[in-house]
């Protein structure tokens, strides 16, 4: 009983668990999201696809790649449609080319963007493996 006790302790004090289901509750869906490895952050990436490459690809959304043309759909750039300059997995953030804020002692730095408010408008198709994807239905 108390190794059981003992294991089950030190698979809640672990930052990430393949284990894990689900859960409504907040705090254990950022917990999740900001301790997982950088292959499931990876799919956290994707993003909605236009209404025309929708129509044109068969599919939903796609993993976001530095070269592709992604339009802001939410926050104070809302409406600009700019080049993915950078993509931060570490941070699930995208950084576009353009988008720029003003610091405080007036130089600019650039403003990261959570890839959920994006909507891709062009896709880079310079790599093989994104054509295969995209060639499947």
């Amino acid at each position: 009983m108390l190794n059981l006790q003992a294991l089950l302790f030190k698979m809640a004090k672990t930052k990430f668990s393949a284990e894990w289901k689900r859960s409504k509750a907040p705090k254990k869906q950022r917990k999740y999201r900001y301790n997982a490895p950088l292959h499931i952050k990876q799919k956290f990436m994707n993003v909605h696809l236009s209404k025309e490459l929708r129509k044109k690809y068969g599919k939903r959304g796609l993993g976001l790649k530095k070269g592709d043309r992604a339009k802001v759909v939410v926050g104070q750039f809302k409406g600009k449609t700019c080049k993915v300059e950078r993509v931060d997995l570490k941070k699930c953030k995208v950084y576009l080319e353009g988008i720029d804020i003003a610091k405080k002692d007036g130089s600019k730095t650039k403003y990261a963007i959570n890839p959920s408010n994006l909507i891709l408008t062009e896709i880079n198709l310079d790599d093989k493996m994104r054509n295969k994807i995209l060639e499947r239905k």
